[in-house]
């Protein structure tokens, strides 16, 4: 799955909490996004920046989850994960035995997890964390290998909680929500414009 699909598929409340933490705690990496996005949809940026906090946050979500969009959604969720969730990421790394600098990144990525391990860390986590997050970091983190890991593929497979599909049937069931979305695409500068 790629960044971009995973903005598609997480609840909206996760998608603008990700980019509310940036604004809060990651201003710089906030502004490089939303100026890159408006940049993708050839907006200048003070159209987007000249609105309230949550209109841009609004702004934002829906045009991350764009397909040209998928570099920067890629970033903006690693960082997310790595300075606001950066105990899911160490636990996960260490339950499953991969060493990493102790603040959740590693440079040996194993061939192989063990699947013992690997679903025994997960129980855990999904207990001590939100199941959202979770979902998101093993998408991540299955993207570190071209075809991701058998195992943890096969515990997605197998554990409803680790699966987006339940979340993503609802926005899907109303047809109007999709037509409101191609709307808005084919129209990106009314939208930002309209709203200063």
């Amino acid at each position: 799955m790629k960044a971009h699909e995973i903005f598609q598929e997480v609840a909206p409340a996760t998608a603008s909490s990700i980019f509310q933490y940036l604004r809060d705690e990651q201003r710089e990496v906030y502004t490089v996004s939303l100026s890159t996005l408006a940049a993708n949809r050839k907006l200048r940026p003070v159209f987007v920046q000249r609105n309230p906090a949550p209109a841009q946050i609004e702004w934002l979500v829906k045009n991350v989850n764009l397909n040209a969009s998928d570099e920067i959604a890629e970033h903006v969720i690693q960082l997310w994960l790595m300075k606001a969730h950066q105990s899911v990421l160490v636990d996960f790394l260490d339950g499953v035995g991969i060493k990493h600098d102790g603040e959740g990144a590693a440079d040996d990525i194993p061939d192989k997890i063990d699947a013992k391990k690997l679903k025994t860390t997960v129980t855990k986590l999904l207990k001590d964390h939100d199941p959202e997050v979770i979902r998101v970091y093993l998408n991540v983190f299955q993207k570190q290998r071209a075809e991701g890991w058998p195992e943890i593929s096969a515990l997605i497979e197998a554990t409803p909680e680790l699966q987006f599909g339940a979340s993503a049937e609802e926005p899907e069931e109303a047809g109007e929500t999709a037509e409101e979305h191609a709307a808005t695409e084919e129209a990106p500068a009314e939208d930002a414009s309209g709203e200063e």
